[in-house]
């Protein structure tokens, strides 16, 4: 099996469990194709930027006390 596969099990109709591999980089492509075409497209709220600003802030004290 490759790397970027992973083993999935799904029922058969009399609750035998069917195994097939699941390509990771086809489920990586699929998702960010939707992500930049929606998600992605949003414009950042007031209060992330605000959570963002205060992250860095805390990073450079974290720095300065090394």
């Amino acid at each position: 099996m490759k790397r970027s596969d992973v083993e999935s099990e799904a029922l058969l109709g009399a609750g035998e469990p069917l195994k097939r591999a699941i390509d990771t980089r086809q489920l990586g492509l699929s998702l960010r194709t939707v992500y930049e075409g929606s998600v992605d497209t949003q414009p950042i709220t007031d209060i992330h930027v605000e959570l963002l600003l205060r992250l860095r802030q805390k990073e450079r004290e974290l720095r300065r006390a090394n």
